[in-house]
């Protein structure tokens, strides 16, 4: 009942999204061909952005074994950043599916450091892990932001570091479908994610191939994440805080919850994008700066709210 509620909602704001804008569809009949250059590319963007990125959070968290860390706070958007902005300085004429490889392995490098410096710490100060990624992804976005100055991008990086969807157009995010497939994709080893986030001990235990899954969950983050900043820029707090809603109202098996967290992703962004449309109509808002207001709330009430959820 609550993912076809969830899928309502979705629909409802799928259509809004369509009518919201500038251009009055109403009044203009020629104005209908907007909707298939701009206005479903962007709709369809937001959906799978959210969509992809609360699945990969989710993953993330089960990695680190901390519901308070997410990709684009940990390094791994930072990562792919870097990685852009490499291929950028020695590559300049590179195609989008070459910016999208870099970013890719270097989102990927910055991940397993994260989760090299994580396993470090200790196992019952939960907290200071949010904290370490903090850290660690705000020097990398800063050795970001130092060589892009040296190299004069840093206008052009900073177009990556904040998310937003109005330069989307059709054959410009169609990349995204990748990031979808690959979120989809990871439903059929949701099993395994939920035992990963167990600890080492207890997955090889029940037979897991530890290395194996982490890798797999390696691979699944840094694509994602990896595409969502090469097409649309860095989106924070999706990865963190609609994880941790859904599991406290349907608990932590993830092949049950990881449709809901899809839904719940997908509306979120959705949501904050019509809303960055209407706040200073006929201006936008980039949607990465709502996310950062609304996401900074709902991450401390996550911090002092008792832990419930159902059974």
């Amino acid at each position: 009942m609550r993912i076809l509620t969830a899928l309502a909602i979705l629909l409802a704001l799928s259509v809004l999204s369509l009518f919201v804008g500038v251009i009055d569809l109403s009044t203009d009949a020629e104005a209908w061909s907007l909707v298939a250059v701009s206005r479903f590319p962007r709709t369809a963007a937001a959906l799978i952005t959210g969509a992809s990125l609360a699945v990969a959070g989710a993953i993330m968290q089960l990695l680190a074994r901390n519901r308070f860390v997410e990709p684009m706070t940990a390094g791994t958007g930072q990562g792919a950043a870097l990685g852009i902005l490499l291929v950028t300085i020695f590559a300049p004429s590179a195609s989008l599916g070459m910016k999208m490889l870099l970013a890719s392995s270097t989102a990927l490098i910055t991940s397993f450091g994260f989760l090299v410096i994580v396993r470090r710490l200790p196992v019952t100060q939960h907290i200071l892990v949010p904290l370490v990624g903090l850290v660690y992804g705000g020097l990398i976005g800063a050795g970001v932001t130092f060589v892009a100055f040296q190299s004069d991008l840093l206008q052009y990086i900073e177009i990556w570091m904040s998310g937003e969807f109005s330069g989307i157009l059709q054959g410009r995010y169609e990349l995204l479908w990748i990031a979808a497939i690959v979120a989809i994709a990871s439903y059929l080893v949701a099993d395994q994610f939920a035992i990963l986030g167990m600890g080492k001990s207890v997955s090889l235990n029940l037979g897991l191939n530890y290395d194996h899954i982490v890798l797999l969950g390696l691979l699944v983050v840094s694509v994602v994440t990896a595409l969502t900043v090469v097409v649309v820029g860095m989106i924070p707090f999706v990865g963190l805080v609609v994880p941790n809603i859904v599991s406290r109202l349907m608990g932590d098996d993830l092949r049950s919850t990881l449709p809901t967290i899809a839904a719940l992703g997908a509306g979120l962004v959705l949501a904050c994008d019509i809303a960055g449309r209407l706040v200073r109509y006929p201006f936008e808002i980039p949607v990465g700066t709502i996310l950062g207001v609304i996401g900074t709330c709902v991450f401390l009430w996550l911090l002092f709210a008792k832990p419930r959820h159902a059974a």
